[in-house]
């Protein structure tokens, strides 16, 4: 005993110097192997290397991706037999909708999706928690059947605590209810929500177990998407999380402000499909058809050819990324973008620049508040590339706009839980939908164009006014986006 310790106080340095070695050369390896963006893989093997302890504990937290593609795959294909066997509505012509130039897009969304677009479907536009909240406890009080409801953060505040009583008045009467969580999400408030929900009875769960126990901002592998529906009928979808900072009443002058959408239709079985994958990858529950599923809707008007576009760090991985970049080719006149954290790949800047110099219009919303410091950084760092191109660059007054909105040409639109940042493109499991309707992409492009009369442009002369210490922290804070 007394040589071990000898050894251990006599040659600490070279022990520590060969622990770093095995460490850092397994996570390096790894990182080499497992990485399909170059870019990634150079990134992080030189955070390695260059910190030999810290760097391969840093990319153990936040750089490998532990969902196993094959086996969620198998999960989701045996679930999606059930889901499949939907009789499909009839979908009428997307170029007689929304323009030919949008048949092409359909059929990349076709051969992304793994959905079909379908008609027959209602979709409404709510703004904020002041619209959003009491439209869901109201469809949750009228369920008869079924309430799935899953969340990245679902705060245990005043309206967090309003939407579990609607759901426990529901457990209560004999509806099925599951609820779905992030694990880090969870984390956002104390004491957590799941376990008012669990001490209610009401069946919940903490998608992907988070390691660490504790709020991580910048977690990847998370469930960022929001699911609600109610009977197999009507089901709310979006960008909101459940916090009251999205609520008037209650947090005043420093109201946030947010999207989210009413759905009916045949879309809803899609969001349905989408939950309970989640739900039976995270608990081993499947969920039966008949309870949780409805298929005799009728059809309501007008109609809204629509479906959503999974995507998430498993065969999905790039779905709206590649949705994305067809989007922004078709487009012909007008590309508007609204997203409180702008940070696109260099693919996805080239199809933005591309489109703004062929002669499109190209407009994007940022916030002027950030509530992620380190986005916002490294956000300004990058927006000189898309300006310099001819795109036009807004930045909001007021308080923080969460929404994420995209439209083409007044007749398609992209809205969901997906950022335009590489977590939410590459790392976190996002949903959205396609639309294909002129009535709500003249909504969403009204809501745009009202951001923008209360914005300020961004110019070259404006950033390069910026001090230098501070553009120099941008940048390099830049540097590290891919891992933002």
């Amino acid at each position: 005993m007394a040589s071990l310790e000898y050894l251990v106080s006599e040659y600490w340095p070279h022990l520590a110097f060969f622990l770093s070695l095995a460490v850092g050369g397994t996570a390096a390896v790894h990182a080499a192997m497992t990485k399909n963006d170059v870019r990634a893989a150079i990134g992080w093997v030189g955070i390695i290397l260059m910190s030999p302890l810290i760097g391969p504990f840093f990319y153990l937290i936040a750089g490998i991706n532990r969902i196993r593609r094959d086996h969620i795959t198998e999960q989701r294909n045996k679930s999606l037999k059930d889901y499949a066997a939907i009789p499909e509505a009839p979908l009428a012509d997307v170029g007689a909708i929304s323009g030919e130039q949008f048949a092409s897009l359909r059929v990349l969304g076709d051969r992304i999706s793994h959905f079909p677009l379908r008609d027959g479907n209602h979709i409404q536009m709510l703004i904020g928690g002041d619209q959003t909240y009491p439209a869901m406890i109201a469809a949750i009080d009228q369920a008869t059947r079924s309430i799935a409801l899953q969340t990245y953060i679902f705060d245990n505040d005043s309206e967090g605590r309003k939407i579990v009583q609607a759901l426990a008045r529901a457990h209560e009467r004999g509806v099925q209810v599951r609820v779905l969580i992030d694990a880090v999400g969870s984390k956002y408030s104390r004491p957590p929500i799941i376990r008012l929900l669990r001490k209610l009875g009401i069946p919940s769960a903490l998608f992907m177990t988070n390691p660490l126990g504790m709020r991580m901002p910048y977690a990847n592998l998370r469930s960022h998407r929001k699911i609600l529906v109610i009977d197999g009928r009507c089901a709310f979808t979006g960008g909101m999380n459940i916090r009251e900072g999205f609520v008037t009443s209650v947090a005043g002058e420093n109201t946030a402000s947010d999207t989210h959408f009413r759905v009916e239709g045949p879309v809803v079985l899609q969001l349905i499909s989408v939950f309970a994958h989640d739900w039976e990858f995270t608990t081993k529950e499947s969920l039966p058809f008949d309870v949780w599923c409805c298929t005799a809707w009728n059809p309501p008007r007008p109609t809204m050819p629509a479906r959503c576009i999974r995507s998430g760090p498993d065969r999905y991985i790039v779905g709206t990324h590649n949705m994305l970049l067809g989007a922004f080719a078709v487009a012909q006149k007008h590309i508007r973008i609204q997203s409180p954290y702008f940070l696109p790949d260099q693919i996805l800047l080239g199809a933005i620049n591309t489109a703004a110099r062929r002669g499109i219009t190209v407009d994007i919303v940022i916030p002027g508040r950030n509530n992620l410091r380190l986005v916002n950084y490294a956000m300004t760092a990058q927006l000189d590339q898309v300006i310099r191109n001819g795109c036009r660059v807004w930045r909001a007054h007021g308080n923080f706009n969460h929404s994420k909105l995209i439209t083409i040409d007044g007749a398609w639109s992209y809205v969901g839980s997906s950022n335009m940042d590489p977590r939410s493109l590459r790392l976190n499991f996002e949903l959205d939908m396609e639309i294909y309707s002129h009535d709500l992409a003249s909504q969403v492009e009204g809501l745009i164009d009202e951001e923008i009369r209360n914005s300020e442009a961004v110019t070259l002369e404006g950033l390069a006014a910026i001090p230098f210490r501070k553009r120099l922290r941008n940048r390099v804070i830049w540097l590290a986006s891919p891992y933002l």
